[in-house]
């Protein structure tokens, strides 16, 4: 019995399939023999199919190993509060996320999260529980440090932080948190903005903010926000909504700013500001006018602390006393319009100007009377 025309071909079968075709002659039985082979090419071309059915596009890759890398070091936090109305105290719980940033159990959190509690515990990806106490925080900045405590023989995995100088805008970035009560969530998004301003709950204006639309739900606020290298440049702190849920507005705290200050939570509990020893008033249109001043910017300086830095720099305070808004202050001082050759309209402004100087001595120009003059003041720093 002879085989006639059998042909050896390669066919794609949905995109990526290689199988045997059989061209038989007519009443040829044959193939009763080939079945074994036939059988074969079969379950090759299933695997192969099947393998492709499992195979990972490059962004669920990335998706995948950012998780891996990180789950281990996002914690859940849930606080207890005591709460005082009219009639009684009672307990208040709340939940957060935060980051462990070193073998020690260090843990980087929102300050919001943590703030006014009286119990704090922590919960694991694996389930394991502990306690954690209070460190420090920086309301103003929104950041908080708390240490896990009653485990010294445990190196717990640390997060690694990366560098928010270097964001741009597009950027791929994770959320990793516990939204709802679901613990170690991943949610993905872009950096739709840098440098946003961002109010506290304490009225404070953050600059250099990041915005992102990577959903950031209740239960998330304190987790990092990762770059697609598993690096932490962010913490998440806030949202902007309407409804209570996720619109796409998130913002987080530059992982750079944090950097700068955990070294002072960790060993003072606050963190060590520049301060030139004055109580100031922003300077405002009518009240320039009032005091017939030839300038409307500045801050008005209503007191001197006595020893401090502006008191020995000569700097004066005011002396006629008037109350606006029910609040006491001192006119007939310097007003301050400069502070290391940057212009000031708020005592923010002061302390950002002190802060990106690295000398002990800075010029300030300020107005006395009619005149503009200038003093150096020494910048000490104090917590």
């Amino acid at each position: 019995m002879s085989i006639r025309d059998i042909k050896l071909r390669s066919l794609p079968w949905r995109g990526r399939f290689c199988s045997l075709q059989f061209f038989f002659a007519p009443g040829r039985t044959w193939w009763r023999g080939a079945l074994p082979v036939i059988f074969l090419s079969l379950v090759v071309a299933l695997s192969c199919e099947q393998s492709h059915a499992n195979r990972l596009t490059p962004e669920e890759e990335t998706n995948i190993s950012v998780y891996k890398q990180n789950s281990a070091s996002v914690v859940n936090i849930t606080t207890t509060t005591l709460i005082k109305d009219f009639f009684s105290i009672y307990p208040q719980k709340g939940s957060g996320s935060g980051s462990i940033i070193s073998p020690e159990g260090y843990v980087l959190t929102n300050a919001h999260v943590i703030e006014d509690a009286t119990e704090i515990n922590i919960t694991m990806t694996d389930g394991r529980k502990y306690r954690a106490r209070f460190i420090g925080a920086d309301p103003d900045n929104d950041i908080a440090v708390i240490k896990i405590t009653g485990d010294k023989q445990t190196s717990f995995k640390a997060v690694e932080l990366g560098n928010s100088d270097e964001l741009q805008v597009g950027q791929r970035v994770y959320a990793i948190g516990n939204p709802f009560g679901l613990n170690s969530t991943l949610t993905t998004g872009i950096i739709s903005a840098l440098s946003r301003p961002l109010t506290t709950n304490r009225g404070r204006v953050m600059e250099n903010v990041i915005q992102t639309d990577t959903p950031i739900n209740p239960g998330n606020s304190g987790g990092p926000l990762i770059d697609t290298s598993g690096r932490m440049i962010g913490i998440n702190s806030a949202i902007f909504t309407p409804s209570g849920g996720s619109v796409g507005i998130g913002f987080a705290v530059p992982i750079n700013a944090a950097k700068a200050l955990i070294p002072d939570l960790i060993k003072y509990g606050k963190v060590k500001k520049p301060w030139i020893g004055i109580v100031g008033v922003p300077l405002w249109e009518k009240l320039a006018r009032a005091l017939e001043l030839p300038v409307d910017k500045g801050i008005l300086v209503s007191e001197v602390i006595k020893g401090g830095p502006a008191h020995r720099a000569g700097i004066k305070g005011g002396f006629k006393e008037v109350e606006i808004s029910d609040t006491v202050i001192y006119l007939g001082g310097d007003v301050i319009l400069e502070v290391n050759d940057v212009k000031v309209s708020s005592m923010q402004d002061i302390v950002k100007a002190l802060s990106a100087t690295t000398s002990k001595s800075v010029p300030i120009k300020i107005l006395r009377g009619k005149h503009i003059i200038k003093v150096n003041c020494t910048v000490e720093l104090r917590t």
